[in-house]
C-alpha cells in the first residue's frame, strides 16, 4: 500500500510540472504576440515664442515739483485741496504779510526822503555851491533805499505762493494757521505731473548683459531704441492697458547694488498711475524659430535635462539636451536635438533605451499649445 501511494504521489507531481510547463509557454507565447506599448511621438519643428521677464518697480509722475515757502511766515489761506487739477502760476497758499507790509511802508518813506534829499541838492550842486561829492552820496542813499524796498516787495510777493507747473496736488501737511519757512523739512505739497509716469527698476549685471544681447542696434540708444514694447504689472496682479518703452539705462553697475537702473515710461491718459504706486515690469524676450519642447517629454536626473528619440526599428534612446529658456511649459532648447528628430511626447519615465515602442504620430503643435489652467484665484 505504502508503494502505491508513493506512485500516486509522483504520479501527481509529474502532472504538476506538465501543467506548468505548458502554462508557462502559453503565456510566452501570447507575450511574444503583444505588440509594444504605444508612446505619442511628434516632429519637432522651430516655434517663435515669447517669453517675460518679472522686475520691481516704483512709479513717479514725469514732473515732481516740491512747493515750498520761500519766505517765514503764517499760513493765512489755503486755496487748493489734495488731488487737486492745478495749472502753472496757480495761486496755492497765501501767507501772513501783515509785518511784510508795515516794513515796505517804512522802506517806502526812506526812498521818498532819499529821494527828496537829491531834489535839494542837485540844484546847489549846479550852483557850485556844494561839491558833487555830497549828491554822489545822496544818490548812493536812494539806491540802496529802492534795494531794501525792492527786497521787501518780493518777500510780500513771496507770500502768495503759486504752483511752478501742470499737475495734481499731493498731500497737504500745513494748514491755515501753520508757521512755516524756507528751512521746513517737508515741503508744503509736490506738484505733479501724471500725464504719464515713470516706472524705475534695476537689472543685475548679468540680466543687463542679456537685455542688452536680446536688443537690436550698435549702441545703448539704438537699442533701448528698438527694444520692445514692455507691459505693467499693478499691484492687484492686473496688467496695465497701456504699454511702455525703456526710455534710459544708467548704464553703470552701482557698486553698492551691483545693480543698473533703467526707466521705461507710460502714457496715464485716466489717472490711473500716480506718485508711489508699485508694481512690476514684464520685459518681453522673443525667441524666433527656436526649438522647444514640451516639459512632459522630458525628465531630470542629475541636473540633466533628458529627452527620448524615436531611432530606426522604432527604437527609442536617450540624449540630453541644453536648455536656454522656459516658457510656461515648453523648454527653448540651445542644443541636443534638432528638427530632423522625432521625440516622444510623455510618458517618457517608463522608457529605456533601446526600447521598442508603437510610435503614434501627434502633431507638432498639439503637443506645445499650453496647458489650461484649471483653477484661477
Amino acid at each position: 500500500m505504502k508503494k502505491i501511494n508513493q506512485y500516486i504521489m509522483l504520479a501527481l507531481s509529474f502532472a504538476t510540472l506538465l501543467l506548468s510547463s505548458c502554462g508557462d509557454k502559453q503565456e510566452n507565447k501570447q507575450a511574444a504576440q503583444m505588440p509594444p506599448a504605444t508612446f505619442p511621438v511628434t516632429q519637432l519643428q522651430p516655434k517663435t515664442v515669447t517669453g517675460f521677464k518679472e522686475y520691481p518697480t516704483n512709479i513717479e509722475g514725469i514732473v515732481n515739483s516740491d512747493v515750498r515757502a520761500k519766505v517765514s511766515g503764517y499760513i493765512q489761506k489755503v486755496l487748493v485741496d489734495e488731488g487737486q487739477k492745478v495749472r502753472k502760476g496757480q495761486t496755492l497758499f497765501k501767507l501772513e504779510t501783515q509785518s511784510l507790509s508795515q516794513d515796505a511802508g517804512a522802506a517806502k518813506a526812506r526812498v521818498n526822503v532819499a529821494q527828496v534829499e537829491i531834489d535839494k541838492l542837485v540844484p546847489l550842486v549846479e550852483k557850485g555851491i556844494i561839491s558833487n561829492v555830497q549828491l554822489e552820496t545822496a544818490k548812493a542813499n536812494l539806491a540802496q533805499a529802492k534795494a531794501n524796498y525792492n527786497s521787501i516787495a518780493a518777500n510780500i510777493g513771496y507770500a502768495t505762493v503759486k504752483s511752478p507747473v501742470d499737475g495734481y496736488v499731493g498731500a497737504i501737511p500745513y494748514r491755515e494757521g501753520s508757521l512755516v519757512s524756507p528751512s521746513d523739512a517737508s515741503p508744503l505739497t509736490t506738484v505733479s505731473d501724471i500725464s504719464k509716469v515713470y516706472a524705475f527698476f534695476s537689472l543685475n549685471e548679468t540680466q543687463y548683459l542679456d537685455f542688452l544681447q536680446n536688443a537690436e542696434g550698435k549702441n545703448l540708444k539704438e537699442k533701448l531704441a528698438n527694444y520692445s514694447d514692455v507691459n505693467l504689472i499693478l499691484a492687484n496682479g492686473k496688467i496695465y492697458s497701456e504699454k511702455g518703452k525703456i526710455q534710459t539705462s544708467t548704464g553703470q553697475v552701482n557698486k553698492n547694488t551691483g545693480t543698473v537702473t533703467l526707466r521705461a515710461v507710460f502714457n496715464n491718459p485716466n489717472q490711473l498711475l500716480t506718485n508711489g504706486n508699485s508694481g512690476k515690469i514684464q520685459i518681453p524676450t522673443v525667441y524666433e524659430n527656436a526649438l522647444v519642447i514640451p516639459q512632459a517629454a522630458t525628465y531630470e536626473q542629475q541636473g540633466n535635462i533628458i529627452l527620448f528619440k524615436l531611432e530606426e526599428g522604432n527604437k527609442v534612446k536617450s540624449s540630453i539636451v541644453n536648455v536656454k529658456a522656459i516658457i510656461d511649459n515648453l523648454y527653448v532648447l540651445e542644443s541636443g536635438t534638432g528638427t530632423k528628430d522625432k521625440i516622444v511626447a510623455s510618458g517618457v519615465g517608463k522608457l529605456r533605451d533601446d526600447m521598442v515602442i508603437t510610435p503614434e504620430e501627434v502633431p507638432f503643435d498639439e503637443v506645445v499649445k499650453p496647458i489650461e489652467t484649471l483653477f484661477k484665484n
